[in-house]
């Protein structure tokens, strides 16, 4: 989007150098790298950058309100309720699509947030392979507040191991070693010394957890957690002595509330110019007259899973009356093919990592990652046998 900086990377682009770039990371990271790394990061110009933080802070607003825990108590189901819930989310994650208005500049217009962690430590390794490989400004950073990834891993250790010892911190899963996402986790491990460790490996004993390390048997203070109620859905005759449930003497670095609270759920709680038009589906008494222009998506569900892009009003008259509190009607928008590819343009979403540490007043901005797409959607399956897709990160102006 920054056409001198474009232009120099795509000259300076071979499929030699992608693929040098591509063997590093396997090469640093064996086995782990199970998603498709696109060719580019996405250069992002300084008025862009400019609504982006806006936006950002038309939605923390919204999330920092004295009442927003008020708001949003329905949004957790009775049976997936956590104890000892904290004053508000550590993570917070803002996914924007790259659109134009109607003058034809770039904005931002919010997709979706969450209040669940990301891949915090494979973007700042992302960035310095693209550094390492093709040539990226100096001038532009993937960080914000920060001015090294030294700093900004320093801020995540202080937020996610803080004062303990880092093996009594685990990075909880479901199976890691089969996760996608399972090349952040072994950054995390090696940036932070806290391991993945599966929850049918953790043992309880009254309100004590714990999980063998190296032949030892280690106490669990702080759970970084990565694991949600959809993934154990999966798993139906799972046998676990610990249940997300249970209360327990830990302290969640994540807690698994507010994936619940900052999700689809606060999309209608927000009103600002770069936030589509969003209805909770029970609160509807007459559909939008143009309801080709919006999307029907279910409120909890993870990485695209059950949205339709294409509905009439007999496809939300079938969803039964007891569940439709569980549905989401968001007006669509338009990502624009805004990155030069060799062959043509890409549509682009940009997603901003935040850290909330507790007693903060308010969250942090520090790095980001982008998806870039050829299909109808951003995800894995809308974008199989194109290149110039999958996850990167942006340098801002």
């Amino acid at each position: 989007m920054i056409q001198s900086v474009r232009h120099d990377y795509n000259a300076a682009f071979s499929p030699d150098r992608y693929q040098a770039f591509l063997d590093t990371i396997k090469h640093d990271l064996p086995d782990q790298l199970d998603f498709r790394v696109a060719e580019t990061p996405v250069f992002v110009p300084k008025p862009l950058t400019d609504k982006l933080l806006r936006a950002c802070d038309d939605i923390v607003a919204v999330l920092t309100r004295p009442d927003f825990k008020t708001l949003t108590e329905q949004a957790i189901p009775v049976e997936q309720r956590v104890p000892n819930e904290d004053t508000h989310t550590q993570f917070l994650a803002v996914d924007f699509a790259v659109c134009h208005d109607d003058t034809g500049e770039l904005i931002p217009q919010l997709i979706e947030l969450q209040g669940f962690p990301s891949l915090y430590c494979f973007q700042p390794y992302l960035a310095d392979q693209f550094r390492a490989h093709f040539p990226v400004p100096d001038t532009l950073s993937h960080l914000f507040n920060v001015d090294t990834n030294a700093a900004y891993i320093e801020r995540l250790r202080d937020m996610i191991v803080g004062d303990c010892n880092p093996e009594e911190v685990i990075l909880l899963e479901i199976y890691p070693e089969q996760q996608k996402t399972r090349i952040d986790f072994a950054l995390t491990e090696q940036y932070l010394g806290v391991k993945a460790v599966c929850l049918t490996k953790i043992r309880k004993q009254g309100r004590q957890l714990f999980y063998e390390r190296d032949g030892r048997t280690v106490p669990i203070k702080r759970i970084y957690n990565r694991l949600i109620f959809d993934d154990l859905q999966n798993f139906p005759d799972l046998q676990t002595e610990f249940h997300l449930t249970d209360d327990v003497d830990v302290d969640w670095v994540g807690h698994p509330n507010w994936f619940f609270r900052v999700s689809k759920y606060t999309l209608p709680l927000l009103n600002s110019p770069f936030v589509p038009p969003s209805y909770y589906l029970s609160d509807l008494t007459e559909y939008p007259t143009d309801l080709n222009e919006y999307v029907l998506k279910p409120l909890f569900s993870f990485a695209g899973s059950g949205v339709k892009l294409h509905i009439t009003p007999d496809d939300l008259d079938a969803i039964p009356a007891e569940q439709r509190g569980g549905y989401l009607l968001q007006r669509k928008v338009q990502y624009e093919p805004v990155i030069q590819a060799l062959d043509g343009h890409v549509k682009c979403e940009i997603r901003m990592l935040f850290i909330w540490p507790k007693g903060d007043a308010r969250p942090t901005l520090l790095t980001n990652l982008s998806r870039l797409s050829r299909g109808e959607m951003i995800g894995v399956r809308f974008n199989k046998d194109f290149d110039w897709v999958g996850g990167t990160v942006c340098f801002f102006e």
